[in-house]
């Protein structure tokens, strides 16, 4: 019984990271922060729990508790909705009433105003994020136009399609391509067609991004799957995609096996929460690639096997090489349209990128995970040296980046931010040394400074947790991520070789 209690644990603790609640990254619907922030602050202190008694004691606890994984028996019979979501929802519900009432007597009194107020607001706008609300609070009439946007934002929740699009451009749709971007295309198509191609070039050339049109052919070279001699590549290509598919024949059948079933029933699970918004990963053929390729990878890799996480690595190799194939965007394209060659190359393809990935971060999945210790150390140190106050501001209210930079390293981000975006941050990452690794911490601390003002103004445990964990980048695209990826390597360039300033 103990242990079906530990077992169940981050269950019955819902503010504990991981456990299942309301928070969720760039590839799930956040919550509105303007009707539940104050509610969730209010019932943290009514159950009121001590806050020393939340902070893991070790790393192993820590990971107990912030496990997503749950029994496939549990599925059928946990309840989904205990009391405590009953009551917040219940609470928000009458706030949102009390508010619709509010503002239609406001209405009433003032009729000419209201008239002419919402004859500015197009009939087709919605509310993007939590910072249009911002910028519409500063209007003269901020009181009632935040009101129509609530009323609106809420029971259309806008933000599922730009959850789902994966073109790299930004959100407000994809301009016409420049004459400068019309000459750094030519110029990969140069680089990638000569007899054999300069990496380094290649490297410098595809650090600001990598063009759409030649994205596929450069990630296989600069993941070092594919061989700069363009004569032996049609070889190598075909020689690595029968050697992937010897394994399937080799070993996909031991899945059945006992001593494999923990491993193929983790996968099983973790698959359908894959992107659960984008539709093109709900298909069950794309979940059956994606099931052999980690199935695969976990028994080639004993010492690590497969890792909580891992799933999420294989989706921007997947989506990259099936853009090679598909002219419209992905998201919602039909695999089964495709001719079994095909898939196969992409599913072949995506396994041995995804394979060269992991080999310069596998400590990062080894048992007790000790890269990813090592990175939040390292970020840790680092935010001290870059922003003091943040740093203090944590320790303040006994925020440990464990309980957060985490999922950061763990997943490289990619709870954190949409698909598109971290499709063109692997561009750049492919191109830097140990970009996965290495330059990946210098992203993370820049990543955290970008939200200082925000962390600042939460001043307790759960408020800076939530928001830590509900950071507002759905609308982000090339934009972001480039001044992101800049800031990043102003720090790397100040701190990297600079271990001095980088140590307490």
């Amino acid at each position: 019984m103990a242990a079906e209690n530990s077992k169940q644990f981050w269950k019955r603790n819902a503010k504990l990271p991981g456990s299942i609640q309301p928070v969720y990254g760039a590839q799930h619907p956040p919550l509105d922060p303007r009707l539940t922030k104050n509610f969730i602050k209010e019932r943290s202190k009514v159950n009121a729990v001590p806050l020393k008694n939340k902070k893991a004691s070790s790393f192993h606890e820590f990971a107990r508790n912030t496990s997503d994984a749950w029994d496939i028996g549990d599925d059928e019979e946990e309840d989904f909705s205990p009391p405590s979501f009953q009551t917040l929802n219940s609470k928000v519900a009458l706030a949102t009433a009390a508010q619709v009432l509010e503002n239609h007597s406001k209405l009433r009194v003032k009729p000419e105003r209201s008239q002419s107020t919402t004859s500015d607001i197009p009939a087709n706008y919605v509310i993007k994020s939590s910072s249009d609300a911002q910028l519409s609070r500063n209007s003269s009439d901020s009181c009632l136009r935040n009101a129509l946007h609530k009323q609106q934002s809420l029971p259309i929740r806008p933000i599922i399609p730009l959850v789902a699009r994966i073109s790299d451009q930004n959100a407000s749709g994809a301009p016409p391509m420049t004459v400068r971007e019309k000459t750094r295309l030519e110029k990969f198509r140069q680089l990638l067609s000569s007899h054999n191609t300069d990496l380094d070039e290649l490297r410098k050339c595809s650090w600001p991004g990598v063009p759409r049109e030649v994205r596929p052919v450069t990630w296989r070279l600069l993941s070092g799957y594919l061989p700069a001699n363009t004569e032996r590549r049609k070889l190598t290509l075909q020689r690595k995609r029968e050697e992937y598919f010897g394994f399937i024949e080799q070993y996909y059948d031991s899945r059945n096996e006992e001593h494999h079933q923990d491993t193929y029933r983790q996968i099983h699970i973790d698959i359908p929460r894959t992107n659960p918004l984008i539709p093109l990963f709900q298909q069950p053929l794309v979940q059956e690639i994606f099931e052999r390729i980690l199935f695969i990878w976990a028994i080639r890799h004993p010492a690590s096997g497969y890792v909580q996480g891992i799933n999420d690595l294989v989706t921007p190799f997947f989506v990259v090489f099936l853009s090679e194939h598909v002219e419209e965007d992905v998201e919602n394209f039909d695999v089964t349209n495709l001719s079994q060659d095909v898939l196969r190359s992409i599913e072949a393809d995506s396994f041995w990128c995804m394979s060269k990935l992991l080999d310069g971060i596998q400590d990062n999945y080894t048992f007790a995970q000790p890269g990813i210790q090592k990175k939040v150390k390292a970020l840790e140190e680092l935010v001290s040296r870059i922003d003091e106050q943040v740093h203090n501001h944590f320790r303040r209210y006994e925020v440990e980046y464990l309980q957060f930079a985490f999922r950061w390293m763990n997943n490289l981000l990619m709870r954190e931010l949409p698909l598109r975006c971290t499709i063109r941050l692997w561009d750049t990452y492919q191109s830097e040394p140990e970009g996965f690794s290495h330059f990946h911490l210098y992203v993370c601390a820049a990543f955290l400074i970008k939200w200082r003002k925000e962390i600042l103004d939460e001043e307790d445990f759960q408020g800076l947790l939530m928001l830590l964990q509900n950071l507002p980048t759905i609308h982000w695209g090339n934009e972001e991520i480039g001044l992101l990826l800049a800031e990043a390597y102003r720090l790397k360039y100040m701190f990297a070789d600079a271990p001095n300033h980088y140590r307490r």
